[in-house]
């Protein structure tokens, strides 16, 4: 006992010592035999003052911590500076590095494709309307399909495992039912036919009015890098909002209700949906940019023909390697209340 005359005790001088043996603390604990370190308590008496107690104690004065809350956020400032820093000049780097090689090829092979280009409107005898409609509609059109033909062989055989085995639903749409995929591949074709077609036509004489979408001379390298990207913002904004306008519970009930009707999707379904919500989900949204861009019909053929691939690998429902995933819009589909984006 310290501080009244017991051993070790001082009832002047202020500190007394208290030390429990190391079976006593392990039998309190719960390990009974076991011998745990002594613990030492120091207590003070007498007319010590509070700093001092708390040294002993081995506390910190109140005024301490907001030294060390200052301390540690200019530690985390500092280390994201660095990390953040460190990142932008590789990111630099690495960009300046992709863009010279590209930019590189690009001029390398410019002359290529503009002569290829020069080609193709001396075989059309500048008749526009069919370089338009080759470039915004066959081409992106073919490209859907081709993608799309070699998912539909796995969706539909079940291999090869090398791509299966990356199944995100597991044991759903393996293999995928015979009818219910005609139909959808009678309703996509019908989309295109009959409203994709239609709009890229109606698309043509907008652009002409605000420029020359087929102009013979192609956009450069860096022009096209620059509008991709407003292309694919504008388009994420665009779609994501009307997305979650059909989402609304008339609008689901009526329209948007027939995309969902696959809960497990394969890539076609990307333009499996309602007529109305063709129009405004899917066509709507890749068309303004390159209208408001004035974009060249090249750059219109390489945005819609990239659309598409992205759309189909939102749907396909394999998180293949080195792809982008497509669990966010898998889970869409399953759960129909969030990830509306694509």
């Amino acid at each position: 006992e310290g501080g009244r005359g017991g051993e070790g005790g001082d009832e002047a001088g202020g500190i007394a010592v208290e030390r429990e043996r190391g079976t006593r603390m392990g039998a309190r604990v719960g390990f009974p035999g076991r011998c745990l370190p002594a613990r030492v308590r120091v207590t003070v008496h007498g007319p010590t003052c509070l700093h001092s107690r708390m040294q002993v104690w081995g506390e910190q004065p109140k005024w301490a911590a907001p030294r060390r809350q200052e301390r540690h956020i200019w530690d985390s400032v500092k280390k994201a500076t660095f990390i953040l820093g460190s990142g932008l000049f590789v990111f630099a780097a690495f960009r300046n590095s992709v863009t010279w090689h590209l930019q590189q090829f690009w001029g390398a092979s410019g002359d290529f494709w503009q002569s290829q280009w020069g080609k193709a409107y001396s075989f059309v005898q500048g008749n526009e309307w069919l370089l338009f409609i080759f470039g915004a509609m066959v081409i992106p059109t073919l490209a859907f399909w081709l993608v799309n033909g070699l998912l539909l062989i796995v969706d539909v055989t079940g291999k090869p495992q090398l791509i299966t085995r990356y199944k995100i639903q597991t044991g759903k749409n393996q293999p995928v039912d015979t009818a219910k995929l005609l139909g959808a591949v009678r309703t996509v074709l019908l989309n295109q036919l009959l409203l994709s077609l239609p709009m890229v036509l109606l698309m043509f004489p907008v652009m002409r009015w605000s420029g020359s979408p087929c102009g013979p001379e192609l956009p450069s390298f860096h022009w096209v890098l620059l509008e991709l990207c407003c292309l694919g913002l504008l388009e994420e904004v665009l779609f994501y909002y009307s997305h979650r306008l059909f989402h609304h519970p008339t609008l689901y009930r009526h329209f948007h209700k027939k995309h969902h009707e696959w809960t497990a999707p394969i890539g076609i379904i990307s333009l499996y949906a309602h007529p109305i919500e063709h129009l405004f989900s899917n066509m709507l949204p890749i068309m303004v940019g390159p209208i408001l861009l004035r974009s060249h019909v090249a750059t219109v053929m390489l945005w819609f023909s990239l659309a598409l691939l992205i759309s189909t690998i939102s749907h396909c429902g394999y998180h293949l390697p080195l792809l982008p995933s497509p669990e966010f819009h898998d889970f869409h589909h399953l759960r129909f209340n969030q990830c509306f984006g694509v």
